[in-house]
């Protein structure tokens, strides 16, 4: 097996074992601010998919996890069919929106978006997801592809370039992060070494010091998702860039009044959403 088709096996894998836990394990996703802001960002992005024609919008979650976004977009108005590599990712979204305006599902390679013909849906979008994938750049071209001339390609909840460098953002971090006091009874708590000792024992570090649990791959400094080449796969697709937003993302370890205080002043993450030329 090939580097990629190793991330890509390890990625099902993983998400299998996960299965409804993902969500616990993700407050930062699944708070109620975050929760908000995806929200009106897909009722956005909707809006502009909306065909000339009428009829409700034909949506593709390319990514789908849970159904975080399948559930928003559902909630839209749009019909949904929700694709993903993890197959009790997609049992468990077909048993929490099955019915309820959920087209279908799709098992993915983790490589591209076959066999979905070009041109199938009036949207498509992923949350979450680029950084999870070998060769993010094609498979937003792949995105392109099954997008209808006219349709809208939506990418939420990757880092922003500036981020991974920027000395406001790790200012915001530590203002926003305040430990609890250590008291005496801390120390003799086993679950604090337990988080310590486990990476140790998980083989797969040895030779790979980047390996993580959940197969994210494009999270570091050094190698990461880099919006520009995005762009390029978008315009080479035929697609402009129709809004773009940079946030702060919220997360339940902050103090709230900080993260008031500073989302005007830095971001962390992007969504951008591009149209199809017809």
């Amino acid at each position: 097996m090939t580097q990629a088709s190793d991330a890509i096996a390890h990625n099902r894998r993983a998400h299998d074992a996960l299965g409804a836990d993902y969500d616990t394990r993700h407050p930062e996703i699944f708070n109620a601010t975050e929760q908000e802001r995806l929200r009106t960002a897909v009722l956005r992005a909707v809006d502009l998919a909306r065909p000339t024609t009428g009829g409700p919008v034909r949506a593709l979650d390319a990514g789908c996890g849970t159904g975080n976004l399948t559930g928003h977009l559902i909630a839209s108005g749009a019909v949904v069919t929700a694709a993903d590599v993890s197959s009790t990712f997609l049992a468990i979204v077909e048993g929490r929106f099955g019915g309820d305006g959920l087209a279908g599902t799709a098992e993915l390679n983790g490589i591209d978006l076959r066999p979905i013909a070009d041109g199938s849906f009036d949207l498509v979008a992923c949350y979450s997801v680029l950084h999870h994938v070998p060769d993010y750049a094609a498979f937003v071209g792949e995105m392109v592809r099954v997008t209808a001339p006219g349709g809208i390609v939506m990418i939420d909840h990757e880092r922003t370039d500036a981020s991974w460098t920027s000395t406001e953002y790790q200012s915001f971090l530590r203002e926003a992060v305040v430990w609890p006091r250590r008291r005496w009874w801390y120390w003799l708590q086993p679950s604090r070494y337990w988080k310590r000792i486990r990476p140790l024992l998980e083989w797969q570090r040895w030779g790979n010091p980047r390996w993580m649990p959940e197969g994210d791959l494009h999270i570091w400094p050094d190698d990461h998702i880099e919006w520009d080449r995005v762009e390029a796969a978008l315009a080479a697709g035929g697609c402009d860039v129709a809004l773009r937003e940079q946030y702060l993302l919220f997360e339940p370890r902050y103090q709230r009044a900080v993260w008031e205080r500073w989302r005007e002043r830095c971001s962390d993450m992007q969504c951008l959403v591009a149209r199809k030329r017809r």
